[in-house]
């Protein structure tokens, strides 16, 4: 079942972040002092930011013919050919876009990930495992960054 995924990267995230580990550790009957990573962990739960960033790999990788490379964009050999380009953006409301951050985040996904694009299963299961390893504040990070 899927469920849509709202404050991934709103302004209220923190607060339903805060939320969610203290409801992780009630269920949990952990201490506040706790880890909440390997709580979420145990419970095969994704934190509502890694959920949001989670749904915006899976929508790029499924939509990729709406997205340009730098390929299609310029014939310049560098490292990052075949990388998603990502456009200028100079409004607040057009880097919090998916058309935008997408690129971005779905660009910083290691190879061995992004080779697995064309087996939908293996590429979620990939990126799960990977959303459990990567903190948060990385891909906060890369989207304000980068």
């Amino acid at each position: 079942m899927k469920h849509p995924v709202f404050g991934g990267n709103s302004s209220n995230s923190e607060e339903i972040f805060k939320i969610q580990k203290r409801i992780i550790r009630i269920i949990m009957n952990s201490s506040k002092n706790a880890s909440h990573q390997q709580l979420f962990k145990d419970l095969n739960i994704l934190p509502i930011q890694s959920q949001y960033i989670f749904s915006i790999h899976l929508f790029v990788n499924k939509n990729k013919d709406q997205f340009l490379s730098n390929s299609q964009v310029h014939k310049i050999n560098t490292r990052q050919i075949s990388a998603l380009y990502v456009p200028t953006a100079n409004l607040a409301i057009n880097q919090k876009g998916v058309y935008y951050s997408g690129n971005k985040i779905y660009n910083h996904l290691p190879t061995a990930i992004k080779d697995l694009s064309g087996d939908e299963n293996k590429f979620k299961l990939a990126l799960k495992d990977i959303s459990y390893m990567v903190p948060i504040i990385v891909w906060r990070n890369i989207l304000v960054h980068n």
